[in-house]
């Protein structure tokens, strides 16, 4: 999990940040800031200073903040000028938007603050959908407006072109002040709450910001997203009172508390409207005593009442803003917050501490119990120096700092309190004692509406100020000193990342005794140590072993059989799921060789028979996601060929796991491989996301008689990818379903590889997050309009994508018992096609191809909604923060080629192309990323030989990546490259010499004329259909994944199959051979860089040679240049 931050506010108006992964707060050092409030995301943080002004504080990141402005040139053509600037009175603006509206030359863009910088002067975009255009960029058409085309006609009456400049924002890492508005500021501001990114899956950095100004009224700052941090403007918000306090959670949640105590619920809030439409009232937890502040995360409230009572609410969720009722909880605090994953956060009312609510889980959202936070300040010191004058304004100005909550023995309003002799009276983690929490959860009693301690309660309407949070009232000099607890005042999770399997250092000392420890050990006592074992380990092995080698061994070869009961899918029609009694007889021989049989009995007929595998014939074990059963498919040549596996199912999964991991070290022995994948290794991902990998053979690139693909034997390696990279060096990256970026850390084993299957070391705990989508389907009758009730031969109107499987919302599960739900259904509106306000794609029929609006002639129409689900596995990788990835590529090594820097490619989950920094075969990882610009968002990256970097963008155009060296890894520029004539590409794989692309049609071009003097090559030719990746590698070797690959019974979707015949003087090939699949989505050759042997044919005048024979001469090759046949 990345590292984020819990934010908070000690009582002098100090920022202070602890890391999840750290154990001690660091001060935010910028100017002399102080502030009152801190509300964070985890991608920045606002704050409200005691200058009454709001501040920005954008975390650093090696990928920049850019804005696109754009605006376009018209011209008119006429008999006497040609082309030019006249216009008639009727026509748009010279200079404009892109609808022609708005009036917009180049010098009317200036800078929204001081925050931004230009990056480069105003330049003409020569891209059109796609296509380059002519030098100047001009799109023709008619008339304004009309369709636009890059070529000239003898009709083309007027052009434009598009003119783009960015600009930057520089202020990160730093707290910026957001620019007062023309019109006047609002009042200022007392509270202030960000949220909202996950409302109804806006694009990732849309932020909603909240604030509540001295007079209780309530503003939204609108226009906050990713390229635009600071927002555009403030809206006020109607509110049925006056407010004191806000808090916005993640999702739609959104509760503000009244200066009566009341809390008010905004409603109505989603995609297209985040501010909401309305509030509704809630009472106060408790009658007598109102509500001071409230937290809410995104299924949960907490509240404190002026009594310093905790409160959490029942029954919250999205459909149900409000809840159903109030839960008191132990404790007695100040404030309250609630973070990410509703993890709760709060500072005690005696000791002002940050507590910590331990045990929070998505199935017990109260917790157990308050833990305090007890890790030192960075530099912790005497804070004497604090100034007369800050702690002037913290004791005049509480409405604007914070409140007081003062007992009767408090001293009267505005008095200085002298400090005691011995200081403040501390609380047992404040003066040194054990640091066990204060309180804890014993019962969780309902709230009713006569308490009994209730008169005891405190007569607040004289002694509480709503505004905020207590402060205490400090003497001048010497608050406390540098072994005292420090005194918060505000403290911020929003954007904190725990969970209930989060390792933190915040509670205890015994991390830092055990790192002091292992410092205090020396690098020369751990080598003699290691000396002295290896020592005595070998004289043991020659005491036990070596004197008596010479004696005959008693047991020539050992046999053990371990049996079980399954299931078999039967290979003959009808096919169906048969009770079976299976067995593995593994046997070793003299010289130590293991190898073993496979036996599967049945009856059928009433006749016993038999199925049986040799394990060293067995090239792959699959498991298999199945609703019902816990099934895995065995595969060997034969059955690769046919399509046709052995597939088993087992009682449980459990049973399931221990049979696949026997299976797997069982063929890994009779082949003798052991340990990590090697630096050659071929790695491939299924649809699943399981991973395998296989070790080439030096003939598998041989020629004239190549080693077969189906031959190939895969083991799986633990983790959970969508996509794997790698190079001849070991380096290996991974990007998962979350576009989260793994490093391969050099182990083997994980998930539900155990013992021996399993490395010791390098496994890591690994995450994933998928979506899981089906579809709403309607029909439209001319009666009730569009409707769930479809013709007798549609489509289910809840289903799949294809439509021929039933999906409804309660009856779609998981992809297995490992995935866990980790959100509620949603409309997904990122649907390829676009979609309207509601979701909804429209169509002719079913199917057929939809588009995001109605017309006459669209009688269907369907929605997609989504629904998160969660995996957490272990395997050889770690992860690589903090920015999400969609693609990357790593330099393909030739065996004899030493670099010492690997180049490393990347595209971002936005688009952005990134280059890594620092990536060697020590430091797989690297160290940083640099931003490499472009004009628009790229999807796919690739980089050969002699650093030939191509990418393709998401309007489907190629781009070639000029001047890039090891001493300019980044380049200067990029060139357009043309692509094949009315395709859109979608993947670019580019080896030493050769240059392969994928169009979203499924066609694999290959680049034409390709030299050093001239890179960017020619033309494109078509090479094959129905492909849906390729991989090109080092020797440019040439694989794919490939649709519609006959088999025995059916056509198979997601087939590995490699393309031979690829020579130096014939880089494109001859054929495919077929491997394994389907089921298949990914594979990379990039880091076989082994040389195939050469192999001497016989010569034909010689009659005693023998005639050459190929192994491949009852294999299905394909000759014709398509990867299967239809």
């Amino acid at each position: 999990m990345p590292v984020s931050l819990l934010w908070a506010v000690d009582v002098y108006g100090r920022v202070y940040s602890l890391s999840t992964g750290g154990q001690q707060w660091e001060q935010c050092r910028d100017a002399q800031l102080e502030f009152k409030r801190v509300t964070a995301a985890q991608q920045c943080c606002w704050g409200i200073a005691c200058d009454h002004n709001i501040y920005l504080n954008v975390h650093a990141s090696d990928l920049p903040i850019r804005y696109q402005e754009e605006t376009y040139e018209n011209h008119r053509w006429n008999p006497v000028d040609g082309f030019s600037e006249r216009l008639l009175p009727s026509d748009r603006w010279q200079w404009s938007d892109v609808t022609g509206l708005q009036h917009q030359p180049l010098d009317s863009f200036i800078l929204p603050s001081k925050s931004w910088e230009w990056e480069a002067d105003w330049y003409v975009d020569e891209n059109f959908g796609g296509e380059p255009t002519e030098k100047g960029g001009w799109t023709y058409a008619i008339d304004f407006p009309a369709t636009y085309t890059k070529d000239k006609k003898w009709n083309s009456c007027v052009r434009r072109r598009r003119w783009i400049r960015y600009r930057r924002y520089k202020a990160r890492d730093t707290w910026a002040k957001i620019p007062s508005e023309q019109s006047g500021l609002p009042d200022p501001f007392n509270d202030i709450s960000c949220g909202g990114w996950e409302i109804s899956e806006e694009p990732r950095g849309r932020l909603s910001l909240w604030a509540v100004s001295l007079q209780g009224k309530v503003w939204f700052r609108d226009g906050i997203y990713h390229h635009n941090p600071e927002g555009s403007n403030w809206e006020e918000m109607s509110v049925p009172g006056e407010v004191v306090q806000i808090s916005c959670g993640p999702g739609d949640l959104v509760w503000a508390v009244l200066w009566e105590g009341q809390l008010i619920v905004r409603e109505g809030i989603g995609r297209d409207c985040p501010q909401g439409t309305s509030w509704v009232v809630v009472d106060s937890p408790s009658p007598e005593v109102g509500a001071i502040h409230v937290g809410v995360g995104v299924n949960v409230v907490w509240a404190i009442t002026k009594d310093n009572k905790v409160w959490f609410r029942r029954g919250v969720n999205s459909h149900n803003p409000c809840g159903s009722g109030w839960i008191g909880m132990v404790g007695e605090m100040i404030m309250i917050n609630v973070g990410l994953n509703d993890q709760v956060w709060a500072i005690g009312c005696e000791d002002r501490a940050v507590y910590f609510r331990q045990g929070v889980t998505s199935s017990e959202l109260s917790g157990k119990a308050w833990k305090v936070i007890s890790v030192p300040r960075d530099g912790d010191r005497s804070h004497s120096s604090a100034s007369a004058s800050s702690l002037y304004m913290l004791q005049i100005a509480g409405c604007f700092f914070s409140g007081e909550v003062r007992s009767e023995s408090n001293p009267a309003e505005g008095e200085v309190q002298d400090p005691p002799a011995a200081g403040i009276a501390l609380s047992p983690s404040q003066s040194g004692g054990p640091l066990d929490p204060q309180w804890s959860n014993v019962d969780l009693e309902e709230a009713q509406s006569q308490q009994a301690g209730a008169g005891a309660v405190l007569d607040s309407a004289d002694t509480c100020s709503l505004s905020s949070v207590a402060t205490y009232t400090l003497a001048l000099e010497e608050p406390y000193g540098a072994d005292e607890h420090p005194l918060w005042a505000w403290v911020n999770g929003g954007g904190c990342s725990v969970d209930c399997h989060s390792q933190l250092n915040w509670f205890s000392s015994l991390a830092q005794s055990v790192q002091s420890m292992s410092l205090s050990i020396t690098p020369a006592q751990t080598a003699a140590w290691r000396k002295q074992i290896f020592e005595q380990l070998s004289e043991r092995s020659k005491r036990e072993m070596d004197n008596f080698r010479h004696y005959e061994q008693a047991i020539e070869q050992s046999v053990w059989v371990k049996k079980g009961t399954m299931q078999w899918w039967r290979d003959w029609k009808p096919h169906k799921w048969m009770d079976v009694r299976f067995a593995l007889e593994q046997f070793s021989g003299p010289e130590g060789n293991k190898d073993g049989i496979l036996f599967i009995y049945y009856n059928f007929n009433e006749e016993k028979k038999y199925l049986h595998a040799f394990i060293n014939e067995v090239t792959i074990l699959v498991p298999v996601l199945n609703d019902s059963k816990h099934t895995f498919a065995i595969y060997t040549p034969e059955r690769t060929k046919q399509r046709w596996p052995i597939r088993l199912a087992a009682a449980t999964e459990l049973e399931m796991h221990d049979w696949l991991a026997l299976l797997s070290v069982s063929c890994c022995d009779s082949r003798g491989i052991q340990g990590p994948p090697s630096k050659q290794a071929i790695w491939s991902v299924t649809c699943k996301g399981d991973i395998f990998v296989s070790e080439p053979s030096p003939g598998l690139e041989a020629m004239p008689y190549p080693t077969p693909c189906d031959q190939m034997f895969w083991r799986q390696v633990g983790g959970h990818l969508r996509v794997v990279e790698c190079n001849s060096v070991g380096v290996v990256w991974g990007i998962g379903y979350d576009h989260t970026a793994w490093v391969y850390t050099g182990g083997y084993g994980g998930g539900f590889f155990q013992g021996l299957a399993s490395s010791t070391d390098n496994i890591y705990t690994q995450t994933d997050v998928k979506s899981i989508y089906i579809y709403e389907n309607q029909r439209w009758n001319p009666v009730t309009g569009y409707t769930n009730r479809g013709l007798p031969t549609d489509r289910y109107m809840w289903s799949d994508a294809s439509g021929l499987h039933e999906c409804t919302k309660t009856n779609t599960k998981p992809p297995s018992p490992h995935w866990t739900w980790v959100s509620e259904w949603a409309v997904d509106y990122s649907v390829s096609g676009g979609t309207d306000r509601e979701g909804w794609q429209y169509a002719a029929d079913f199917p057929a191809s939809y588009h995001g609006y109605k017309t006459l002639k669209d009688f269907v129409r369907r929605r997609r909604w989504a629904r998160k689900c969660k995996l957490t596995t272990t395997g050889p990788w770690q992860e690589v923060p903090p920015i999400p990835l969609s693609d990357v590529t790593i330099l393909p090594c030739t065996a004899q080629s030493s670099v010492e820097v690997v180049p490393l490619w990347a595209i971002s989950n936005k688009g952005d192309v990134l280059c890594r920094l620092g990536v060697t075969t020590l430091t797989p990882a690297g160290s940083s990323w640099l931003h490499v610009g472009t004009d628009q968002p790229f999807k796919s990256i690739s980089i050969g030989a002699a650093n030939q970097v191509w990418a393709i963008a998401r309007d489907g155009s190629a781009f070639y990546r000029g001047s890039v060296s090891p001493q300019s890894p980044a380049g200067d520029c990029w060139f357009h490259i043309p692509s094949p004539s009315k395709q859109k590409l979608k993947q670019v794989s580019v080896g030493r010499t050769s240059v392969y692309t994928v169009d979203e049609n499924g066609n694999l071009w290959y680049r034409q004329g390709v030299t050093p003097s001239y890179p960017q090559g020619s033309s494109w030719e078509h090479i094959s259909n129905n492909v849906r990746k390729v991989s090109v590698g080092p020797l440019d070797q040439v694989w794919i994944i490939a649709d519609k690959v006959q088999g025995s019974h059916s056509l198979s979707c997601g087939t590995v199959c490699h393309r031979l015949g690829v020579q130096p003087m014939e880089p494109k090939g001859q054929s495919w051979d077929y491997g394994i699949g389907g089921g298949w989505d990914h594979i990379t050759v990039r880091g076989n860089s082994m040389e195939p042997p050469r192999i001497r044919l016989p010569s034909l005048t010689d009659p005693s040679a023998p005639a050459p024979r190929s192994p491949l001469s009852a294999r299905n090759m394909e000759v014709n240049g398509n990867a299967v046949r239809c």
